[in-house]
């Protein structure tokens, strides 16, 4: 079963950190069976007890995963081996499209911001025991999250988009439940979603978000939870229009047992209405970034939802970090209030590009996505060989394994460091590079 890699360990600890050496060492596959636990306990001499411990902490870290009768396996990709690791390092010369970072000519300066942060901390202190989300950060945020009607609730502050989510999700669910995704979605939550010791079930979607009969599927196989991206999902472009979240909206009113969860980590970056599905079951959050319009390394995330979501992020958060910088929060507050960010222009800077290359790509036959935001996604039949060949036309994108697990293959084109000189001849480039079209796109 095992070929000649061998287990060893006497207790649980041990046990599961031989499995996860085997692992990193490749002589345990992906998709490799793991001994029953009774035939293992008898291997090594210990109780099978002591087995079944190392399996379920395997389990929870997402390394492993059971399935009743049929036994433990290898996780397919497990939760120790990111998708971040599946990239395409560009040479030089090689332009680089893959990495999905906003355009930082379209970012604000931070001076300012920062500096008012500062005069205000030596005014008002930052000091324990003080309210963990900024007054001011409070008000702002929950103006305009009420201007985009999304449901009253209490706010959080969360170190980013995925800090919140991981959050929400541990104060619901425990090791084993399902999680509803989109397939193809955001790496790092196929990731995070394993490493909880969660199973993820994918949902696919077309541009105006997951389509209706794959969610209804993924609630009647019993998810205990939902995530979906309000604009700008990475890495389709794809943003929920009003028609497909009246849609959605039923299907979870049936189920209000479900948590959701919305990411709008697009944010004033799109010009696109916010549809929030926020509120249709009894415990939500809304997740909202302000990463790719003000700059990834603030790490700030506003989170609003029902009462009990937020009291048990909030107090789960005091017994780790406590809180996010009140400093950072009141730069947020300057940049909103200042309003930093022309968001129109910002849209539209990321949409003349976006659409240009679609155009450009449609015009020599290929078929592309990207209905909002700053990602192209293009179905191809031949993944590897796609990304090898815009490599060799020197172009670095990023491969769709990053980003999918059922879903057909596909590569993620990034047009921020991307100019309207440019879109002629990386179509071509992809043209060239990407074969002919599959029978299926992504939804």
């Amino acid at each position: 079963m095992l070929g000649e890699y061998r287990i060893v360990g006497r207790g649980a600890a041990e046990i599961s950190a031989s499995v996860e050496r085997g692992i990193a060492s490749g002589e345990l596959a992906p998709g490799q069976s793991l001994p029953p636990m009774r035939e293992l306990a008898a291997d090594l001499g210990v109780n099978p007890n002591t087995v079944a411990a190392a399996y379920r902490a395997l389990r929870d870290r997402g390394v492993i995963e059971t399935a009743g009768r049929r036994g433990s396996r290898v996780r397919p990709r497990p939760a120790s081996t990111p998708r971040g690791s599946l990239r395409v390092d560009a040479p030089p010369g090689v332009r680089d499209i893959s990495e999905g970072n906003p355009d930082t000519a379209l970012l604000p300066a931070l001076d300012g911001a920062l500096a008012a942060a500062a005069r205000h901390h030596a005014r008002h202190p930052g000091l324990y025991g003080q309210d963990p989300v900024d007054p001011e950060f409070a008000r702002l945020a929950r103006a305009a999250l009420d201007a985009d009607g999304v449901a009253p609730g209490p706010l959080a502050v969360a170190s980013g988009s995925l800090d919140a989510i991981e959050r929400v999700l541990a104060a619901h669910l425990r090791p084993g439940d399902a999680v509803a995704v989109e397939d193809p979605g955001w790496g790092s939550l196929l990731d995070l979603v394993p490493a909880l010791g969660l199973r993820l079930v994918p949902m696919a979607l077309d541009d105006e978000g997951p389509l209706p009969g794959a969610l209804d599927r993924a609630l009647r196989e019993g998810v205990r939870a939902v995530v979906i991206t309000c604009r700008a999902q990475n890495p389709t472009g794809a943003s929920v229009s009003p028609g497909r979240a009246a849609a959605l909206r039923g299907l979870l009113a049936d189920r209000p047992e479900v948590v959701l969860v919305e990411d709008d980590h697009g944010h004033a970056i799109v010009d696109l209405p916010l549809t929030p599905l926020a509120g249709t079951t009894d415990h939500w959050a809304f997740v909202r970034s302000t990463a790719k319009a003000y700059g990834p390394d603030l790490r700030v995330a506003v989170l609003t939802g029902d009462t009990l979501t937020v009291d048990r992020v909030g107090g789960r958060q005091q017994l780790g970090p406590g809180w996010v910088s009140r400093l950072l929060q009141r730069a947020v507050v300057h940049l909103w209030s200042s309003g930093a960010v022309d968001v129109p222009a910002v849209a539209r800077s990321y949409g003349e590009r976006r659409d240009g290359l679609v155009a450009a790509l449609a015009e020599r036959g290929v078929a592309a996505y990207g209905r909002s935001g700053m990602n192209v996604w293009v179905p191809v039949a031949d993944e590897t060989g796609a990304v090898a060949r815009l490599l060799g036309a020197g172009w670095a994108v990023a491969p769709g394994a990053r980003f999918r697990t059922a879903a057909p293959p596909g590569i993620r084109l990034t047009v921020s460091g991307v100019t309207a000189d440019d879109l002629g001849p990386l179509a071509d480039a992809v043209a060239m590079a990407a074969g002919p079209a599959p029978a299926r796109a992504y939804g």
